[in-house]
């Protein structure tokens, strides 16, 4: 058997074929439950692909968001369609993945964030992404709306330019986000 490699590319210069396979692979890790609003919210951005000769074995990308901060509108890299495929979890393959994925935010972004989902919350928090202690709010159609079900679940990496410190940030400190179709997170 050989080593699974890592591919990184934009949506852009995916072929259909390999975003089909993406597609059905997430709908199929994510137990029917991926939506097309959550297909949407993976496309546009840097996907990262752990394949082997059996095929896919792991995905994610990230993609560009709005987010209000500490009175700023900031460029933040959003993590998107975290994936492995059942049979091959636990050998570090999210790890990988989340390695490309933290090299784009890194380098390209004031800082990253994602929602976890209660069984993917231990790979984001033993990468050093913290949960963000503020508000979470969007940016709805009706104005600022408060997503308390987000709290608590929303990572982040590099807030100013650094970790958000053990202390993390004040409570009355707020992310809002842009809006989108389907969850907002």
């Amino acid at each position: 058997m050989t080593d699974p490699t890592v591919h990184t590319a934009h949506t852009c210069r995916l072929a259909p074929a390999a975003l089909d396979e993406i597609h059905a692979f997430l709908d199929t890790a994510f137990a029917g439950t991926f939506s097309e609003d959550d297909w949407d919210h993976t496309l546009g951005g840097i996907h990262v692909r752990v394949r082997d000769a059996s095929g896919l074995l792991a995905h994610g990308s990230v993609v560009q968001r709005r987010v209000v901060h500490a009175g700023r509108s900031r460029r933040v890299g959003y993590v998107e369609g975290v994936a492995v495929r059942a049979d091959r979890r636990r050998e570090g393959l999210g790890g990988r993945v989340m390695a490309a994925l933290e090299e784009v935010v890194d380098g390209a972004y004031a800082f990253g964030a994602l929602s976890a989902s209660a069984a993917g919350a231990s790979l984001y928090a033993g990468r050093g992404w913290t949960v963000w202690p503020g508000r979470i709010a969007v940016q709805g159609p009706h104005g600022v709306e408060r997503l308390a079900e987000e709290e608590g679940s929303t990572y982040v990496r590099g807030v100013g330019g650094a970790a958000v410190p053990s202390g993390g940030a004040p409570a009355a400190e707020v992310l809002v986000f842009d809006w989108r179709d389907g969850d907002v997170m």
